[in-house]
C-alpha cells in the first residue's frame, strides 16, 4: 500500500510539474503582468507579480511554457528544470519584431519594401491630441505640417512629396484594414503602431489608392491574462506662441494724416481726428490691443483616458474611453470630443479566429477663427482685423470698442468680426468591422471581414451684419440682414474583404526554402449625400444663437438635397514572399482595381510590383564583420499604384438647380455644373523605383537605413482650365510628374543601464520635385485670390519645373524711389518725373513719387536682334512678374531623445526643415494701403522706418527733392501708399526652421511603494509643445498654409488661426 501510494505520488507529480521563475527586461527590472502559458495547452497560464514572479502547474508533455509582454519580444523556453529565469528583450531592439503591411504582417528582417513605423512607446510617451499629430518629425519621407493653429486644424501628411497637382496628395489611411478618410479622430493612446509604407512593393497591394503612400494604423488589443486597467489624464494650458507689434496710436494718426495728404483729401482725417495740431493729443495713449483680446486668452484643456485589456487564449478584449475638452485661445474658440472603442479576437475552436471591433467618435467644434482656408468668400477671412484694426475707437477715444463701418476701412473689430462669422460643427464616426478566419489545414488560412463606416457631419454657419456675404447674395430685400446655412454631410462605406493564404512549408520540407502566397478580392463602395439650408433676412439684432434657434423667422432662400454618384472600387489582389536561407528574398504582388469613376473602357487598372533583398550579412565573406555587424540587407523595388482621386459623376454632365435672387421672376433655375464632363478619364498611375540598405550594429545598440527612390506619376488627373466653353475646368489625363531623393534614419541606443539609458533617434529626407510635362502647354497661372484679383496669378505651373512656384514682381535695388530717379517736381501737373531709362511703375503701384515701391524691369526688350531679351521696356507691367521662388524644402526631418535615470525619464522630439519658402500675404496686407484708409499697420511701416513724404515742420506734403532726402536719410522702408497690393520677394521668405515641438520630463513612482496600495505603475509627467521655433521667418509661423482650397496655391501665410504654444501636467496610472 505504501508502495502504491509512492507511486501515485511520482506520476502526479510528473503530470502536474510546478515551475516556478522570475521575468525581468533588459536592464534587470522586474516585469509586471508579463503572461506565461504553457506550450500547447490553450488556457493554462499565468502572469508574473509585482516583483516579476510566477508560479505556474504544468499539465502537458511539451514541458515548455511561452513568455510574452506587450511590446517585448515573445520566448519559448524549456521548464523541464522547474526553474525559469528569463530576460525579455525590448521589440525596438529586434530583427524579429513584426511588422503590419497590407494585408498581413511581416519580420522587420524579411521586409523588402521601404516601410517605416512608430510604435506605442514613442506614441505613449508624449501625449497628443490625434494620431496624425504622432508622425511629426518620426519618420524619414513624411512630412507632416499643420497648416494653422484652430482646434480642428488640418495636418497635411505627404509622403515622398506626392505626384499630383490639382489633386489629392493625401496618403491612404488604413485603421486595422479599413480605409478612412483620415486619422484625426482617433485618440493616440488607442494605437498599437502607425507603419508608413511608401514604395510601390509596400503600396502596389491598394492599388488605385496607394500612390501617395499608404499610413497603416493598427488598434491596441486584449492580451490574455490578468485584466489590466489603465488611466491616462493630463491638464494643459496654452497660449499665443507669437503676435505681431503694430503702431502706436500716435504713430497710426500720424500716418493717416500723411495719407490724406496723399490722397489731396484732408478732409478725411479732420473729420475723424481732428486738425495737425492734434497729433500731440495721440501720443502715449494706450490703444487696444486686438490681438489680445481676440485670441490672446489662455486656454486650456483637459484630455483623459480609460482602457481595460484583458482575456484567455480563447477571448481577448480591448476597451477605451477618451474624452477630451479644449477651450482654444480665441475667443468663442472651443474643441470637445469622445471616443469609445471595443475590440474583441476570439478563438472559437483550434482552428477558427473570430474578430469584431468598433470606434465612434463624437466631435463638436464652436467657433474656430472666421478664417474659412477652404471656403469660398476669401472677404471673409478677417482675423487679419486684429492686426490691422484702428488701436483707438474712431468714433472717439471713451468707447473701447466701437465698430467704425466704412467702407475705406472694410474692416471691423475683430470681436465683432470673429460673432459675425460664427460657426458651429458636430462631426460623428462609427465604424464596426468583423472578421472569420479558419485554418483549413494546416498552413492554409482562408479569411473574411466585413466593415461599415459612416461619417455625419452638421455644420452650422451664421454671417452677421459685417461680412461681405449678407451684402452681396442675399436680395435687395434681405441684403444686409444676418443670414445663416445648414450643412448635413453624410457618407457610409460598406467593405467586404475575403484572403486565402497559404505557407508552403510543409510541402518544400527544405528549411533553406520558404514560400508562401496569398490572393484576395475585396469590394468597397461609398455613398455620400448632402443637404444645405439657407436662410436670409433675420432681424439686424440676431446673433447666431438666435438665429440658428429660431430659423423659420428669416426667408428661406435654398433648399437643396444632393446625392453623389455611388463610388466603386471592386478590386482582386495577390503577394508572393520567397527567401532562401533568409538571405535571398523576393515579394512579388499584383493588384487589379475597378472603379465606378471611369467609364467600361478605362475601369480596370493593373500595379505590379516586385521587390528584391539580399541580406549581404548572412554571406560568409562577411564572416569577419559578426562582432560588430547584426544585418545588413540591400533592398531593391520597382513598382506601380494607382489614383483615381477625382470627385465621382465626371463621366456624363451634371446638372444643378441653383437658387438665385438675381434673375427677375425666378427664384431657383437649372444649369450644368461649372466642370464639363469627361467620359475619357482613365487611371493616373505611378511608378516607383527604390534602393534601401538597412543596417543594424554592435548587437542591436545602433541601426538604420539608407533609401533612393524615384516616383513618376503619368496621365495626371488634372482639373483642367476650359476657358470659352461655358464651362469653368473639366478633369483630363493631362501630365507628368516626378518626385526622387534620399532619405536617411537612425536609431542608437547608446546607453542602456539597468538604473538609466539614453536613446537618440532622428531622420532626415531629400526630395526634388518636377513637373515633367503639361501635354498640349507648357505652363499656366492659378491665383490664389488671398487678395481678390488684384495680384493676379501668383503661382505658375510649368513644364520642366517643381510645384509650388511663387510668381511676382522682383524689387529693384532698395525697393524704393530715390530722389535721384527723378529730374524734379512738376508744379503744373502736380507730378514727379522719372529720369530717362528709370522704369514706370504707376501702373501697378498707382502715382510714382520718391519713396513709392520699385519694380524690377525685366528683360523683355531684344535690342540687337540676335533673339535674346536683353533691356527692358522702361513700363512695369504684368510681363515683368517672374519666379520668386517656390514652397519646397530641400531638406526635412526630425530628431529626439529619450533619455531615462532612476524612475525619471526625459524626452524631446524637434522637427526641421530647410529650404523651404512662404508666401508672407499677411506681411503684404500689413505694410500696403491699396484703397483703403484707417487701417493699421505692423511695425516694419513704423516711423523713422518707412519712407515719409510729410515734413513735420510745415505739416504738407514735402515736394522739395533736398529737404525729402534730407527726411529720408536714415528710413529703410518705401512708402506704403499704392493704389492695390502687389505681390514681390521682399514678401516670399525663407521658412527654414527647426522647432521644438514637445519635451517631457516624467517620474514613476518605486514599484516598492506602489505595490502596497495594489498599483502596477504610477507616472507623474509633464510636458510643452511648440516650445520654440528658430527661424528667419517673419510671420506667425513658418509653417502655415492657410489657403487649401486648391491644391496649387500651397504654403500662403494669410489671415490665419495663430498657433499656441501649450503646457501640460498629467499622470499615466496602471492596475
Amino acid at each position: 500500500m505504501a508502495l502504491l501510494t509512492m507511486l501515485l505520488f511520482v506520476v502526479g507529480s510528473v503530470q502536474a510539474q510546478t515551475v516556478t521563475g522570475v521575468v525581468k527586461d533588459a536592464t534587470g527590472e522586474p516585469i509586471i503582468g508579463a503572461t506565461i502559458v504553457e506550450q500547447d495547452m490553450s488556457g493554462n497560464g499565468v502572469i508574473t507579480d509585482l516583483d516579476g514572479n510566477f508560479t505556474l502547474q504544468l499539465k502537458g508533455k511539451s514541458k515548455k511554457v511561452k513568455i510574452s509582454y506587450v511590446g517585448m519580444k515573445t520566448q519559448v523556453v524549456d521548464a523541464s528544470s522547474g526553474k525559469v529565469n528569463v530576460s525579455l528583450e525590448d521589440a525596438a531592439t529586434s530583427l524579429n519584431d513584426v511588422v503590419v503591411i497590407g494585408y498581413g504582417s511581416v519580420k522587420r528582417k524579411d521586409i523588402t519594401g521601404s516601410v517605416a513605423t512608430v510604435d506605442n512607446k514613442a506614441l505613449a510617451e508624449v501625449p497628443v491630441a490625434s494620431a496624425a499629430e504622432a508622425l511629426t518629425g518620426k519618420l524619414s519621407g513624411v512630412q507632416v505640417t499643420t497648416s494653422e493653429g484652430s482646434p480642428d486644424a488640418k495636418v497635411k501628411i505627404r509622403v515622398r512629396g506626392g505626384g499630383s497637382i490639382t489633386q489629392s496628395n493625401e496618403p491612404l489611411y488604413i485603421v486595422d484594414g479599413f480605409p478612412v478618410d483620415d486619422i484625426s479622430n482617433i485618440p493616440a493612446t488607442d494605437i498599437q503602431d502607425i507603419t508608413v509604407l511608401k514604395d510601390a512593393s509596400s503600396t502596389a497591394i491598394y492599388g488605385s489608392r496607394g500612390a501617395n503612400g499608404v499610413i497603416l494604423v493598427t488598434t491596441k488589443s486584449g492580451q490574455a491574462g490578468k485584466v489590466s486597467v489603465s488611466y491616462n489624464a493630463y491638464y494643459g494650458w496654452k497660449e499665443m506662441a507669437k503676435k505681431m507689434n503694430v503702431l502706436s496710436p500716435g504713430d497710426y494718426v500720424k500716418w493717416q494724416y500723411e495719407l490724406a495728404l496723399l490722397h489731396d483729401d484732408v478732409k478725411k482725417f479732420a473729420d475723424i481726428f481732428g486738425n495737425y495740431q492734434d497729433l500731440d493729443l495721440y501720443q502715449n495713449v494706450q490703444g487696444n490691443d486686438w490681438q489680445d483680446m481676440t485670441y490672446g486668452r489662455t486656454g486650456n484643456t483637459f484630455n483623459h483616458n480609460l482602457s481595460v485589456t484583458g482575456g484567455t487564449d480563447a477571448v481577448k478584449y480591448a476597451f477605451s474611453y477618451a474624452h477630451m475638452n479644449d477651450k482654444a485661445i480665441m475667443v468663442g474658440s472651443s474643441f470637445k470630443r469622445d471616443n469609445f472603442s471595443l475590440k474583441l479576437n476570439t478563438k472559437p475552436s483550434k482552428n477558427t479566429t473570430f474578430d469584431l471591433q468598433a470606434r465612434y467618435s463624437d466631435t463638436d467644434i464652436m467657433g474656430g477663427g472666421a478664417n474659412e482656408a477652404s471656403g469660398v468668400y476669401n472677404t471673409d477671412r478677417r482675423l487679419k482685423d486684429a492686426i490691422i484694426y484702428p488701436p483707438i475707437p474712431l468714433s472717439g477715444l471713451a468707447s473701447a470698442n466701437s465698430s467704425f463701418q466704412d467702407d475705406d476701412l472694410n474692416i471691423y473689430d475683430p470681436l465683432t468680426s470673429a460673432a459675425d462669422n460664427d460657426r458651429k460643427k458636430d462631426r460623428k464616426n462609427l465604424n464596426i468591422a468583423g472578421g472569420f478566419g479558419w485554418e483549413v489545414f494546416k498552413n492554409f488560412r482562408a479569411k473574411t471581414e466585413f466593415g461599415y463606416d459612416l461619417y455625419r457631419q452638421y455644420e452650422q454657419r451664421f454671417w452677421g451684419l459685417t461680412t461681405y456675404y449678407v451684402k452681396n447674395v442675399p436680395s435687395g430685400a434681405n441684403q444686409n440682414h444676418p443670414a445663416i446655412r445648414f450643412t448635413d454631410t453624410n457618407h457610409h462605406t460598406f467593405r467586404n474583404t475575403n484572403t486565402l493564404s497559404y505557407d508552403f512549408a510543409n510541402l518544400i520540407k527544405n528549411k533553406n526554402h520558404h514560400f508562401d502566397m496569398m490572393v484576395g478580392e475585396e469590394y468597397i463602395i461609398t455613398k455620400a449625400r448632402e443637404s444645405i439650408d439657407e436662410v436670409h433676412g433675420f432681424p439686424t439684432d440676431y446673433d447666431a444663437t438666435t438665429a440658428w434657434k429660431l430659423s423659420s423667422q428669416g426667408t428661406p432662400y435654398t433648399i437643396d438635397n444632393s446625392y453623389k454618384a455611388d463610388d466603386k472600387l471592386w478590386s482582386f489582389f495577390g503577394r508572393a514572399n520567397y527567401s532562401y536561407a533568409e538571405k535571398y528574398l523576393a515579394t512579388v504582388t499584383f493588384r487589379a482595381d475597378a472603379s465606378s469613376k471611369f467609364s467600361k473602357a478605362n475601369r480596370w487598372g493593373y500595379f505590379p510590383s516586385v521587390a528584391l533583398a539580399w541580406r549581404i550579412s548572412s554571406e560568409k565573406f562577411m564572416e569577419g564583420t559578426k562582432g560588430w555587424l547584426d544585418d545588413l540587407k540591400l533592398r531593391l523595388s520597382y513598382g506601380t499604384a494607382g489614383n483615381n482621386a477625382i470627385p465621382t459623376g465626371q463621366l456624363v454632365q451634371m446638372y444643378n438647380n441653383s437658387a438665385t435672387t438675381w434673375i427677375n421672376g425666378f427664384n431657383n433655375y437649372w444649369a450644368p455644373s461649372k466642370t464639363m464632363a469627361n467620359p475619357d478619364l482613365k487611371w493616373e498611375t505611378t511608378i516607383t523605383r527604390n534602393i534601401g540598405l538597412d543596417w543594424t550594429l554592435f548587437g542591436g545598440k545602433l541601426n538604420g537605413s539608407f533609401e533612393l527612390y524615384k516616383n513618376t506619376t503619368k496621365d495626371l488627373l488634372n482639373e483642367f482650365p476650359v476657358p470659352g466653353t461655358g464651362y469653368d475646368t473639366q478633369y483630363r489625363n493631362i501630365g507628368e510628374t516626378q518626385n526622387k531623393g534620399f532619405e536617411a534614419s537612425f536609431t542608437w541606443h547608446a546607453i542602456n543601464k539597468k538604473d538609466w539609458g539614453i536613446d537618440i533617434v532622428g531622420n532626415i529626407g531629400f526630395n526634388k520635385n518636377r513637373v515633367n510635362s503639361l501635354g498640349t502647354m507648357s505652363d499656366y497661372g492659378k491665383n490664389s485670390y488671398w487678395a481678390s484679383t488684384e495680384i493676379g496669378n501668383d503661382y505658375w505651373i510649368a513644364a520642366g519645373s517643381p510645384l509650388g512656384q511663387i510668381r511676382g514682381y522682383q524689387l529693384d535695388g532698395n525697393g524704393r524711389y530715390e530722389v535721384t530717379d527723378f529730374t524734379g517736381y512738376d508744379e503744373t501737373t502736380k507730378k514727379w518725373v522719372l529720369k530717362d531709362g528709370v522704369a514706370d511703375a504707376s501702373g501697378i503701384i498707382g502715382t510714382v513719387r520718391p519713396g513709392s515701391l520699385k519694380l524690377k524691369d525685366q528683360l523683355t526688350v531684344d535690342t540687337d536682334g540676335d533673339g535674346v531679351a536683353d533691356a527692358g521696356d522702361g513700363v512695369i507691367t504684368d510681363a515683368d512678374n517672374t519666379i520668386l521662388g517656390n514652397v519646397n524644402p530641400d531638406a526635412y526631418g526630425g530628431f529626439g531623445i529619450q533619455a531615462h535615470a532612476y524612475g525619471f525619464d526625459l524626452s524631446a522630439q524637434f522637427s526641421f526643415q530647410v529650404g523651404n519658402k512662404e508666401y508672407n500675404a499677411n506681411k503684404i496686407e500689413y505694410t500696403s494701403t491699396s484703397k483703403y484708409y484707417y487701417r493699421n499697420m505692423i511695425d516694419i511701416m513704423a516711423d523713422g522706418k518707412r519712407w515719409t513724404n510729410l515734413d513735420p515742420v510745415t505739416g504738407e506734403l514735402c515736394n522739395d527733392p533736398v529737404r525729402l532726402a534730407e527726411l529720408n536719410a536714415t528710413t529703410t522702408m518705401w512708402s506704403p501708399y499704392m493704389s492695390k497690393f502687389v505681390l514681390t520677394d521682399w514678401a516670399v521668405e525663407d521658412a527654414s526652421f527647426l522647432r521644438l515641438n514637445t519635451i517631457t520630463l516624467g517620474y514613476t513612482l518605486p514599484k516598492s511603494l506602489t505595490k502596497r496600495v495594489g498599483i502596477g505603475s504610477l507616472r507623474f509627467y509633464a510636458t510643452a509643445y511648440n516650445v520654440f521655433c528658430i527661424t528667419g521667418y517673419s510671420g506667425f509661423d513658418p509653417e502655415a498654409d492657410t489657403i487649401t482650397k486648391d491644391a496649387l496655391t500651397p504654403n500662403v501665410d494669410y489671415s490665419g488661426y495663430p498657433r499656441s504654444r501649450s503646457y501640460v501636467i498629467g499622470l499615466n496610472l496602471n492596475f
